[in-house]
């Protein structure tokens, strides 16, 4: 049996994640670190706020094109693109959450996930 080596760690493409968060002007960009916790289903969550759902899906397309061109790295999976009130991009190691921001209120990741070591990213605007 082979081992496949990763050419792109966690968090190098959660660094991108956060770039692509914030060439399309996301709010509220929020690093939850969960590898120290055991049974995590993944080593971090990058969450996000969007002023509108136009906006929320903007941002879904920015952090999809920032992390194909820097990382040559695509989600595994993609949910919520119908409706825009909370897209998931799943790339197994980090999950990237961005939600118009009434809904992130009332779903409260961070509040839910609060054993994570929690950063908040600087708006740069």
């Amino acid at each position: 049996m082979r081992k496949v080596v990763k050419d792109v760690n966690s968090r190098q493409l959660c660094d991108a994640i956060v770039e692509g968060m914030q060439e399309n002007k996301a709010r509220d960009i929020t690093v939850l670190d969960l590898r120290e916790i055991s049974n995590a289903v993944c080593d971090f969550f990058v969450i996000c706020s969007g002023d509108s759902t136009t906006h929320v899906d903007g941002i879904s397309n920015s952090v999809t094109r920032y992390t194909r061109k820097e990382l040559k790295e695509k989600p595994w999976h993609t949910e919520g693109k119908t409706n825009s009130e909370w897209v998931l991009l799943d790339y197994i190691d980090v999950v990237a959450h961005i939600f118009y921001k009434d809904a992130r209120q009332f779903y409260d990741l961070e509040d839910l996930w609060a054993d994570a070591k929690r950063t908040d990213v600087q708006n740069i605007n």
